[in-house]
């Protein structure tokens, strides 16, 4: 396979869909080759064309990860400019935390670390989102650090649980551990907070009212702020199917794209105010109590499903590329991503079939497959090993397996 020649090469951190994903936004975008450092050897980027593989087992220590960008960086940044690109919350906080070192060879597409650190506290977050008028879910911050010695939530059962530190979270272990609890009863709650105390986490747990509804109340929505602060492109969309897995709950595995201009004010407002930079990706919730939507956390970078923009005809890496590499000028209001003739899915068409109830939704999505505007980022033409040819088959495969017995 050949490739483009550019003034630049994307570095990518990760090893899963979301590396995938923006690999492929390079290669449509530029017909480039990307570098993806990963821990693991995966088909899924290992055998893939358009991905060199730098497998490094330790890069989630400081020591290697620090060692081995800069490695890198002496040996590939003299020709090109190196695009250092995140697929995980804690290889986000090692670039921010350390960007004095990293930007001697690389374009760094991330906020600073003081409001990194306003943002992804979520405890933090809500309160911006107090500050000017963006809702959000009612919220009992439990403090682990000073447990209170009775706990009284201002609200009913159910509630849903989940850290304010996913950094922190990280590095917690206790039976029954999940990215994102809900709990019917005070003492099932309660017993996971025993559990939680004795892990060694020290930060905040959020306890929330629960916001009825499926999968189907989800939205996302994608923003890029341009390096003055201005929010440039806005990308929505709304989930049919969730992951079920315990670490992987709360990622959207399918998404059809929407157009919501009240949100999109929302998410604008928020970003300016704080003049953020790059890319965030929004969780919002539909209440049908109200007719509300509430906002539930920013994610400091792409999304794993990132590719639900790209998909739509509006590829991501180009804002970047625009931004930081050709410096361009941007129109005064933010580009619409508006193409919403078009299904996002790594599941199959079976899984989602049996899982989607509004017969709308489902009607919908049946007639995108019919007009084949269905996209799975990882089934890409341009791959021509035979192993990864046959990948996304197998990888279908292995989500129906997943699925059954949970929908």
């Amino acid at each position: 396979m050949k490739f483009n020649e550019m003034p630049f090469l994307p570095v990518i951190l990760g090893g899963d869909i979301t590396t995938y994903s923006l690999a492929r936004a390079f290669h449509e975008a530029y017909g480039i080759r990307s570098v993806a450092v990963s821990m693991i050897r995966s088909r899924l980027c290992a055998d893939s064309d358009i991905i060199e593989n730098l497998i490094v087992p330790s890069m989630d220590t400081r020591e290697t990860f620090l060692s081995e960008l800069e490695k890198i960086g002496k040996a590939r940044s003299g020709s090109k400019k190196l695009i250092l690109l995140a697929c995980g919350d804690w290889y986000v906080r090692m670039i921010v935390e350390n960007r004095a070192l990293l930007e001697q060879y690389y374009v760094i597409p991330y906020i600073q670390e003081e409001l990194l650190n306003r943002l992804v506290l979520k405890d933090s977050f809500y309160s911006i989102c107090e500050e000017i008028s963006v809702p959000y879910p009612k919220t009992y911050v439990y403090d682990c650090k000073n447990p209170p010695e009775k706990l009284e939530l201002p609200f009913g059962f159910p509630v849903i649980a989940k850290p304010a530190s996913s950094a922190a979270y990280h590095y917690a272990q206790f039976p029954g551990k999940k990215k994102v609890f809900k709990f019917d009863t005070q003492e099932e709650l309660e017993a996971m907070l025993k559990n939680l105390n004795a892990s060694g986490y020290d930060y905040k747990f959020l306890l929330q009212d629960f916001i009825p509804g499926d999968d189907t109340g989800m939205r996302i929505l994608t923003c890029y702020c341009d390096q003055s602060g201005k929010v440039r492109f806005m990308a929505f969309g709304q989930t049919l199917l969730e992951d079920k897995g315990d670490m992987g709950i709360g990622n959207p595995v399918a998404i059809i794209n929407r157009v919501d201009l009240t949100i999109m004010e929302h998410a604008k407002r928020l970003l300016e105010h704080v003049g953020y930079t790059g890319f965030a990706n929004f969780d919002i919730k539909y209440d049908p109590r109200d007719n509300s939507y509430r906002f539930f956390e920013i994610n400091t970078r792409l999304g794993r499903s990132n590719y639900y923009v790209t998909a739509s005809g509006f590829n991501v890496v180009k804002w970047i590329v625009d931004d930081l590499i050709d410096h361009k000028e941007f129109a005064d209001k933010p580009v619409i991503a508006d193409n919403t003739d078009c299904l996002y899915t790594v599941v199959p068409k079976s899984v989602l079939k049996t899982y989607i109830k509004d017969p709308s939704l489902k009607a919908e999505m049946l007639s995108l497959y019919a007009r084949k505007k269905a996209v799975n980022p990882i089934a890409y033409r341009a791959e021509t090993k035979f192993l990864r040819k046959i990948y996304p088959y197998v990888f279908l495969w292995k989500q129906k397996r997943k699925f059954r017995g949970k929908i």
